[in-house]
């Protein structure tokens, strides 16, 4: 049984709506309607007989959420992307991304400094050095190569598996991941990649939500979630692998994974987290994370020199 209707009312609500470093808000919807009337966007929820009526803030919305049971008119989306909001299609409480509408005005700049990171390899070595430290924390030494830190992560995570085990009464863990015999897995692993395919929908949404492009990867490659996965993982170990081994005794271990992942994800504040973290990862000396929701309000994009770097654009450069 789905929740409450009021339950999931409190979601949609301006005063909830959390503030990152470069303005951007997300806001979650699920099991409404969404039109434009003559006042703005406005999104209808039907609680028994009655309908209430909540306006969006538009302008002030970096990234819209709609989960299950939500339609929306065509006109609604266009006002969305004048205003430079990104929609994206999950499942419920964000926890799957389908499909994200990313507005033409949304700014480039994180996907241009993906790609220039992704580009260079000593910088792609850099960002990948930085994500593996970041799981690590102090315990890692900083001069470590790529190969000593994926081989420490390696350990790491037989240690966090070992761990949990022993917590939980368990054999010794082994991970696996087997879809054409998902039924013979056990509930552990079943339960890990439920709550992990959750996970990756939370992430694949920061990510569209600011434009950087999921297929660009610097620990991962090969796919066009490479990103998703980079980003993902800096997060297993604290939500989703205790979750998987606390449903080890379950009879629906990754039914459960998903329900309990989406009820007790505090979801307002994991997307600020994610956007936060990718921003770091990508620039760690920039302190003053210019404001995307402003840049997106101009209409007019830069020019690109190989000399000069960005040239205003709307400007007729004839020497005439």
């Amino acid at each position: 049984m789905s929740r409450p209707a009021r339950q999931r009312l409190a979601a949609p609500t301006a005063a909830m709506l959390p503030r990152i470093g470069d303005s951007l808000s997300f806001l979650y919807i699920d099991v409404a309607r969404i039109v434009q009337d003559d006042t703005g966007v406005k999104a209808f929820f039907q609680l028994g007989d009655d309908v209430r009526r909540v306006a969006l803030p538009t302008a002030a919305l970096g990234c819209l959420l709609l989960g299950p049971g939500v339609s929306i008119t065509t006109r609604a989306l266009s006002t969305l992307a004048r205003h430079g909001t990104t929609v994206i299609c999950t499942g419920a409480a964000g926890v799957r991304c389908y499909a994200a509408n990313v507005p033409d005005s949304l700014p480039t700049r994180w996907l241009e400094t993906q790609a220039r990171a992704w580009a260079d390899d000593a910088e792609h070595k850099a960002v990948a050095h930085r994500m593996y430290l970041r799981r690590f924390g102090d315990t890692a030494p900083a001069t470590a190569t790529i190969a000593q830190l994926r081989g420490l992560e390696g350990q790491r995570m037989k240690a966090i598996y070992r761990l949990l085990a022993q917590q939980n009464g368990l054999r010794p863990f082994r991970r696996s991941y087997a879809p054409e015999d998902w039924d013979g897995q056990d509930p552990v692993n079943r339960a890990l990649s439920a709550a992990n395919t959750c996970l990756y929908g939370i992430v694949h949404a920061a990510i569209s939500a600011i434009g950087c492009s999921p297929g660009l990867g610097f620990v991962h490659t090969g796919t066009s979630h490479s990103f998703v996965y980079d980003i993902a993982d800096l997060y297993k170990a604290e939500l989703t692998i205790p979750l998987a081994f606390s449903l080890h005794d379950a009879t629906d271990p990754d039914g459960q994974a998903r329900r309990s992942f989406r009820d007790g994800l505090k979801l307002f504040r994991l997307l600020p987290r994610i956007v936060a973290d990718i921003q770091t990862l990508l620039d760690p000396d920039d302190g003053t994370r210019e404001e995307d929701a402003e840049e997106a309000s101009e209409e007019l994009v830069d020019l690109w020199d190989p000399d000069l770097g960005r040239l205003a654009g709307g400007t007729n450069y004839s020497q005439d």
